[in-house]
């Protein structure tokens, strides 16, 4: 349910994305030029999402995605306003399709690799964000052009309000929420680059996903993996 609403969100920011586009010629509609403009101030991202340092035999399967939304004051640092710093806040959900199967055993934790000949049809870990995004930003944008390229990168610092794991299969489905051993606080470096309302995004985790505590029952590997996601960014004045 969480996850229909950020995909409702992302689609009614599409109209303003759109409604860009029939503007003339790339030059705004207002005919008073506005020496203090800001650039890109709300943004709704969707990506595709990996995993990076999986423990052995451990592989993703299916979709899993990234949907992000949210809000960035743009603050311009020289003349011309195309050199800005951009500080935000925003609203993020991560799906991870993958083998471990996390259950509950007397209040204890087993994180487990599916057996191949385990029949299921979802195994998805789930985390839902609260993100700051600091950006350093270059773009050839003026007071009048909005069509411009535009590089933006940084740091966006996330803090997990609510995670779950589903597994749907033989013998039974599991559940779980709020999963102790997510680390609250993830952190990566992001990087934003197009044309337009046409930019590639990619976001690469610093830290693990999991706790150094959370380790496989079978084999004792540490689970550390690490979040990398690519995908496209859209851009709202």
């Amino acid at each position: 349910m969480k996850q229909l609403l950020f995909i409702i969100l992302v689609l009614f920011c599409m109209p303003s994305i759109i409604g860009q586009e029939t503007e003339k010629l790339g030059v705004k509609k207002d005919s008073v030029v506005d020496s203090k403009y800001r650039e890109d101030q709300f943004y709704a991202s969707v990506t595709y999402n990996l995993l990076g340092k999986k423990p052995n035999n451990v592989s993703q399967s299916g979709f899993s995605s990234g949907f992000h939304i949210g809000f960035i004051r743009d603050m311009p640092i020289n003349k011309r306003r195309n050199i800005a710093i951009g500080i935000g806040l925003g609203l993020s959900t991560n799906s991870y399709n993958q083998n471990i199967l996390i259950s509950e055993e007397n209040n204890t934790l087993n994180y487990e690799l599916i057996n191949s000949d385990v029949t299921f049809s979802k195994n998805k870990f789930t985390t839902y964000l609260i993100e700051i995004p600091i950006e350093f930003r270059w773009r050839t944008s003026t007071a009048t052009e909005y069509d411009f390229w535009r590089i933006y990168t940084g740091i966006k610092l996330g803090y997990v309000v609510h995670n779950s794991s589903k597994f749907r299969g033989l013998p039974n489905d599991i559940k779980l929420s709020n999963i102790d051993n997510v680390n609250a606080i993830q952190y990566g470096l992001t990087l934003s680059a197009g044309y337009s309302n046409v930019n590639f995004h990619l976001y690469y985790a610093l830290n693990s996903i999991f706790d150094n505590d959370t380790k496989l029952t079978d084999s004792g590997e540490i689970v550390d993996m690490t979040a990398f996601k690519i995908g496209l960014i859209f851009y709202i004045l």
